[in-house]
């Protein structure tokens, strides 16, 4: 939201051409950027000029397959933001791709030419028509089919904030190149960025995952050097040790547990006979009969009791 000594604004493009292949986590990215905006910046109210716009290229990408509850965050986002001083606009080519409820929103519009050739076509074309103020002058669903390049329709925000009747315009053509840059030009406005080294530095952040990974073999690793022999038991020997290690009940006698530690005794205690009975039935399935059962059912009980008890 910077602005340069003359008052003007600058224009931040994000690249996000991999990103957007990936329609849901594309959508929970940027719902999550408005969220965290709507949570650090102070009320403004209705100010002249907005302090930073978004524009969403592509906004069909934001509600494809999009469960209802990312819909409905996204309504109450865009809803609520305004009064941060934060302007959304959605570009797509189609009307019917931006929910009815977020449409709803919205205040501004310009809408291009469409062209009716399917039902669904003609549907859309129903329905850009009937989302902007009703012009008596203007046939809006048959003028929205022969507007010709640079023409659109527009509607805007009056001054007491309804919105104008629907005009058919030129648009003034663009001042900048129409067409991607190269990426030798993309390198050089990248390497005169004010932030340069602050986003073009990718981070791989070790996960909780792979954290308790680690954990989790470097501590059955060491399992038998710290007992100073391998532990017993075999199968049942490893399973207890690893399980002892996790809900940290490996340690020395009198040691006190903390508050984690016992919530997780405790969970793992009613956890106890559940896993005695599956690993029970596998055991006497290869002892035979219900006098492996009897007998596995015993090993494990006895097993996960041990270290409870710990």
């Amino acid at each position: 939201m910077r602005t340069d000594r003359e008052g003007r604004g600058t224009i931040n493009i994000l690249a996000a051409d991999k990103l957007m292949e990936n329609p849901r986590l594309y959508a929970t990215f940027l719902l999550w950027l408005m969220s965290e905006l709507f949570q650090q910046l102070p009320e403004v109210g209705d100010t002249e000029k907005p302090k930073l716009c978004f524009f969403f290229d592509e906004a069909h990408l934001l509600f494809t397959d999009a469960p209802k509850a990312l819909l409905d965050k996204i309504e109450q986002v865009v809803r609520l933001i305004r009064s941060k001083g934060v302007g959304v606009y959605f570009v797509t080519q189609n009307p019917l791709d931006v929910p009815d409820k977020v449409l709803a929103q919205l205040g501004n519009r310009v809408q291009h030419a469409l062209r009716a050739f399917t039902p669904r076509d003609q549907k859309a074309v129903k329905a850009a028509a009937e989302t902007f103020r009703p012009n008596p002058a203007l046939d809006t669903a048959h003028v929205i089919m022969e507007l010709g390049k640079g023409e659109a329709l527009v509607s805007f925000l009056e001054g007491n904030g309804t919105p104008s009747l629907v005009e058919r315009a030129m648009i003034r053509p663009p001042s900048a190149r129409l067409g991607p840059v190269t990426p030798d030009e993309r390198k050089t406005l990248i390497g005169k960025s004010p932030i340069k080294g602050k986003y073009d530095q990718a981070v791989d952040s070790e996960s909780a995952y792979e954290v308790l990974q680690k954990r989790i073999s470097s501590n059955a690793a060491a399992a038998p050097d710290q007992q100073g022999a391998p532990s017993g038991g075999g199968l049942l020997g490893q399973i207890g040790a690893i399980v002892a290690t996790v809900f940290g009940t490996d340690r020395p006698r009198g040691h006190r547990l903390s508050t984690g530690q016992l919530i997780a005794r405790s969970v793992t205690r009613s956890m106890t006979n559940q896993v005695a009975g599956k690993v029970a039935a596998d055991l006497g399935k290869s002892l035979g009969g219900s006098m492996g059962g009897s007998v596995g059912r015993a090993i494990v009980r006895g097993a996960l009791g041990g270290i409870l008890r710990r």
